[in-house]
């Protein structure tokens, strides 16, 4: 079984803020003391952060709720709630992250420490001490803690390689990889050895040094997601150049220009910006019989075909990966080429700089809404709504009296009269029940 997983789904959920205190001063020689109720302390952000040590999402199998903890609450004497730690949770380089409901990129992740906030913590309650007025000097009223963010997100893994070889099952890609980096991939004699993708290091005899990626056999329709292409095409979009692998040998029954437009056309139909991507064609597997009148042909064809378009043909190098047949000019080919080609961004928000693409999380306040089940009570939901009511200190009648001066104020009292809500039916908010009375 693979132990690779590229894409997965978590639930996060940032810590709440501590309530605030109602609480008075009790000192000896002073009968009446004010309000001294201190505040809640913040809660928690969720943050990913990048470690360099994870090759996969994999840590995600098994684990996938992330809970921040809660502000501590308000105490006596003015005295502020600690603010709760924030929670880090680890991921791989060239993560992408995105809304689960939304489908918004929140972030890419792509270096070493980056940190990306997805769900901020809710802010501390205030204590009574921030409700007193000349009329109400000693109010018992204080707030509960905001309460955190709550969401799913999507991460997804794209490697981050400079280079990525392409091409069909079994023409020698894993074999390059092992020939031209210290990579160790496994090699079969059969389709679909390789199931995840590889990464080497490449070093040229001129000092230049790259990533480059195995990425296991495209087939056709892998675009359409037959064989195992369609799970691993997205990792080709980080790349700057691409190594095309064909087969000259003919081994296969496989025409090599047919091979070749094949993986190209799933390239295109999976997203038409990676034919952009500068391309080299390594004819391997040159030492074989009939190799050199495959590839005599290959060219034949090729040239007639960017003559028709009327644009420049790619770079073809013979190799060998079994006696190394041309591997050195292709390498410092590769390497030539990475110095001249640009960037491919994953997403324009992306491209418009070069700093840490980080989305704050602000989601709009939405309208309450008015329903009614079927014993006819009244049912009141919203965000805003039920944050005003997350937030309310039902143990206290002033705070009581807020929350339905807060309640007439949005216009809920007027929005039940015109549904026909009348004295004494019940409204209920989550699993609180009161009467309305006109």
């Amino acid at each position: 079984m693979s132990m690779f997983l590229d894409q997965t789904t978590i639930d996060i959920k940032a810590g709440n803020g501590g309530n605030g205190m109602v609480a008075f001063r009790r000192e000896k020689f002073v009968p009446n003391g004010g309000p001294a109720g201190g505040d809640g302390g913040r809660g928690g952000d969720v943050i990913l952060i990048v470690d360099e040590g994870l090759r996969t999402l994999m840590d995600f199998r098994y684990n996938r709720h992330f809970k921040a903890s809660a502000g501590e609450n308000g105490m006596h004497k003015n005295m502020h709630g600690r603010s709760s730690q924030d929670l880090y949770v680890k991921v791989p380089q060239g993560t992408i992250v995105r809304d689960k409901e939304t489908g918004e990129l929140l972030g890419d992740l792509v270096e070493e420490g980056q940190m990306l906030t997805v769900a901020k913590g809710g802010r501390g309650g205030r204590g009574n001490v921030h409700f007193a007025t000349p009329k109400n000097p000693a109010p018992e009223l204080a707030e509960n803690g905001e309460p955190g963010i709550e969401r799913k997100i999507e991460l997804e893994l794209r490697v981050l390689a400079d280079v990525g070889l392409v091409g069909f099952p079994s023409v020698g890609k894993s074999t390059l990889l092992s020939v031209i980096s210290a990579a160790k991939p496994k090699i079969g004699a059969y389709h679909f050895t390789t199931i995840v993708p590889n990464l080497g290091m490449v070093s040229t005899s001129n000092g230049a040094n790259f990533v480059i990626a195995d990425l296991p056999g495209l087939i056709e329709g892998a675009s359409q997601g037959i064989g195992l292409g369609i799970q691993f095409l997205r990792h080709i979009e980080r790349t700057r150049v691409i190594l095309h692998v064909v087969d000259m040998s003919g081994m296969e029954g496989r025409d090599p220009y047919e091979d070749y437009l094949t993986i190209n056309q799933e390239l295109s139909s999976y997203d038409l910006r990676l034919l952009e991507r500068p391309q080299i064609i390594v004819a391997n597997k040159i030492d074989m019989p009939g190799a050199e009148d495959q590839l005599k042909e290959f060219k034949e064809k090729l040239a007639q075909q960017y003559a028709n378009e009327n644009s420049e043909m790619p770079l073809i190098f013979p190799t060998s990966g079994v006696t190394n047949q041309g591997i050195d000019p292709l390498v410092n080919a590769t390497a030539d080429l990475l110095e001249k080609a640009p960037a491919f961004f994953l997403d324009e928000k992306v491209a418009e700089t070069e700093d840490v693409v980080q989305y704050g999380y602000t989601p709009e306040e939405s309208s309450f809404e008015i329903q009614r089940d079927p014993d006819a009570t009244w049912v009141l939901t919203g965000r805003k709504l039920e944050k005003q009511f997350e937030m309310t200190d039902f143990e206290h009648e002033e705070g009581i009296r807020r929350f339905t001066r807060q309640l007439r104020k949005m216009g809920v009292d007027e929005a039940l009269r015109q549904r026909g809500a009348q004295d004494g039916d019940l409204v209920r908010i989550r699993d609180f029940v009161f009467e309305f009375v006109e």
